[in-house]
């Protein structure tokens, strides 16, 4: 009896199941590139996240014009404690005299250097500012933190002069005290004051061996941010305080003396900082 021949899913040795299964394989092998496809961008876009987070970090930071003058101010207040001694106190401080009219009716300008003798120790301003009663008070109500002191003497070392920087709570404070002082801004130039101040720093075995307060002459301020610089001027034979006012020339050399040394030091210290310093960044 002759074999009747199956279905033709028999005849070819498959299955339904078989053959169901070979029509879906082709769409699990269309999704995996589709899913790889999607990790891919779901990757790229995380890279491109992250590169944009770590230039956002890298790039310097922005403030506004208050937060700027904050830095600027923060800058100026910390020169005392992290600039060096000597550049506080320069070895050799250049300064002018005028010598009076010439012949021809002009004043002649001499080019002069005063030479530093020593560097004193911190003090406190009760210690070393050597004023009177009110203006102790005045420096400890504005919170005088500090008095730095140096002594210079002139190129003929027949004059001394101690310049000191008083550390004090902020700008308005220095300008206060300053006027005080003076009577008018001090800023600047600054001008002489109205009252003998700064304790004199001898240095033995130099032309400022004998300078002490007996010997004190004049005193010029100036302000400069939140710091005010003195500086007391004297003669080096240790002779004490004198009239001086009828002896124009001696005055003027005194006056110039402690002038000149007292804007040189408080220059750096006030001068406006190139760039606002950010703490941990590139800059501003």
């Amino acid at each position: 009896m002759a074999t009747q021949p199956g279905p033709p899913s028999q005849r070819r040795g498959t299955t339904r199941g078989d053959t169901a299964e070979l029509t879906r394989r082709p769409s699990g092998r269309r999704r995996r590139p589709l899913l790889a496809i999607l990790f891919a961008l779901l990757g790229l876009a995380g890279l491109v996240a992250s590169g944009m987070e770590i230039r956002t970090q890298l790039k310097p930071r922005t403030f506004t014009a208050a937060q700027q003058r904050k830095i600027k101010a923060w800058e100026i207040a910390r020169r005392w404690r992290v600039m060096p001694k000597a550049e506080l106190f320069p070895a050799l401080i250049r300064y002018r005299l005028s010598a009076g009219p010439t012949g021809q009716g002009k004043s002649e300008i001499l080019r002069l250097k005063a030479k530093r003798l020593e560097i004193a120790r911190q003090a406190s301003c009760e210690r070393a500012a050597g004023g009177s009663k009110k203006l102790m008070a005045r420096l400890e109500r504005d919170n005088c933190r500090a008095l730095l002191r140096s002594t210079y003497a002139d190129a003929t070392g027949s004059l001394v002069v101690t310049v000191g920087i008083a550390v004090l709570a902020n700008k308005s404070s220095s300008l206060a005290v300053g006027r005080y002082l003076t009577g008018d801004s001090a800023v600047r130039q600054g001008d002489v004051s109205r009252q003998l101040v700064l304790r004199p720093f001898r240095v033995p075995g130099t032309p400022a061996a004998l300078f002490g307060f007996p010997q004190r002459q004049l005193s010029w301020v100036v302000a400069a941010g939140p710091y005010l610089v003195m500086a007391t001027a004297g003669y080096a034979d240790g002779r004490p305080r004198v009239q001086i006012g009828d002896d124009t020339y001696v005055r003027q050399e005194m006056m110039d003396l402690a002038e000149g040394v007292a804007v040189r030091i408080a220059a750096p210290l006030a001068a406006p900082p190139t760039r606002p310093a950010c703490p941990g960044v590139p800059g501003c």
